[in-house]
C-alpha cells in the first residue's frame, strides 16, 4: 500500500497564515510562534509536496502557481477541521447522532416545520440533516435515514410509505388575466417555470389532460422545487410541483392554483433506513415519529 502524503496540521496552518499576510513575521505573530519556526514549517511543507509554494525576492513574498492552487485546498481542509471540532465540542456522552438525508424542498416545506417536536421528545438525539435532490445510497453515504420521492425501492433498505404527492400548477395572483385562463393553450402562453430535477413534469401534466403543448420545456429554469416555489411567489411565472409544497403559500394567499386539474401522483414519499439497522433506537424513534406525522397531517388537501 502506497504511503500517504500527510503534511502536519501545523505546517498547513503556517502556510495559510503566511499566504494570508504575505509575511513570515506577521504569520509568526498570528500563530504565537517564532519566525524561524514558521520558516521551518514552510520548508518542510514544500519538501513534502515537492513544490515551491512561495516566490522569495527582495520585494517580498508571492505565491507560486502551485501555491495559489494549494491555498484553496488548505483553507477548505482547515475550515472542515474547525467545523468538525466545534461539532464534537457540543456533543454529550449520552448523545446519539441521527443523520437524515432529505430532498431539499421536502425538507424545507414539510420536515423542518415539524422537526422541533421530535427534538423536544428526544433531546439526546443530535440531528444532522443533509439536503440533496439526488438519491442517497444508505449503505455508502453514512446516512441513517432517508426521506425521498420514488417507487419505494432502495437496495438493502426498509422503505415505509408516507403519502403521495399530487401535482398542481400555482402562481402569484397578479400573473393571471383578470378573467382567468380560458384554456390550456392560454396557460401555455404564460412563462412556465421549469424544475431541472423534474424536466418532464410540465409535459406529463399537459399529457394527462390530452393536450399537446407547443413547447413544454420553455421558461426560466431552477434546480429545485423550493426555488421554483419562490420564483412563483415573486411573479416570475407559473410553477408546477407537488401541491403539498405550496400549501402554506396557497393558504396565505401568496399563491393561487392557476388551473383546476391536479395530476395524480405517480410515486410517493418514503422514509427509509438500512434493513440491518431497523432495531436501533434512534432510527426506530425517528421512523415511528415521521410516520405518525404523515398520518396525522393531510398534506394533499
Amino acid at each position: 500500500m502506497q504511503k500517504r502524503v500527510m503534511p502536519s496540521m501545523m505546517a498547513l496552518q503556517c502556510f495559510e497564515a503566511v499566504a494570508r499576510h504575505m509575511s513570515f513575521t506577521l504569520a509568526a505573530q498570528d500563530l504565537f510562534l517564532t519566525q524561524s519556526a514558521i520558516s521551518k514549517q514552510i520548508a518542510q511543507l514544500e519538501a513534502t509536496v515537492c513544490q515551491a509554494l512561495f516566490h522569495r525576492s527582495a520585494r517580498g513574498l508571492s505565491l507560486t502557481p502551485a501555491g495559489r492552487m494549494y491555498l484553496g485546498e488548505v483553507r477548505s481542509i482547515l475550515n472542515q477541521v474547525d467545523a468538525s471540532a466545534r461539532y464534537v465540542m457540543g456533543y454529550g456522552e449520552a448523545d446519539e447522532t441521527l443523520t437524515i438525508a432529505v430532498q431539499p424542498t421536502f425538507g424545507i416545506t414539510w420536515l423542518v416545520p415539524r422537526l422541533r417536536q421530535f427534538l423536544q421528545a428526544y433531546p439526546h438525539i443530535q440531528v444532522v440533516t443533509k439536503g440533496d435532490a439526488r438519491p442517497f445510497d444508505l449503505m455508502q453515504s453514512r446516512i441513517d435515514v432517508s426521506l425521498f420521492y420514488g417507487d419505494g425501492s432502495l437496495p438493502g433498505a426498509d422503505c415505509h410509505r408516507l403519502f403521495e404527492a399530487d401535482v398542481a400548477v400555482v402562481c402569484a395572483p397578479d400573473i393571471l388575466p383578470a378573467a382567468g385562463l380560458a384554456s390550456l393553450a392560454a396557460l401555455e402562453q404564460l412563462p412556465l417555470v421549469q424544475c431541472s430535477f423534474r424536466p418532464e413534469i410540465w409535459r406529463d401534466w399537459f399529457a394527462c389532460q390530452g393536450f399537446v403543448p407547443v413547447d413544454a420545456y420553455r421558461g426560466p429554469r431552477f434546480d429545485t422545487f423550493s426555488m421554483c416555489l419562490q420564483a412563483a411567489q415573486e411573479g416570475i411565472g407559473l410553477a408546477i410541483m407537488p401541491r403539498m409544497f405550496a400549501e402554506q403559500a396557497l393558504a396565505q394567499g401568496r399563491l393561487v392554483q392557476a388551473w383546476p386539474f391536479v395530476q395524480p401522483s405517480d410515486g410517493a414519499y418514503y422514509v427509509a433506513h438500512a434493513s440491518h439497522c431497523a432495531a436501533l433506537p434512534k432510527i426506530r424513534h425517528f421512523v415511528d415519529w415521521v410516520r405518525a406525522q404523515a398520518q396525522a397531517t393531510q398534506p394533499l388537501a
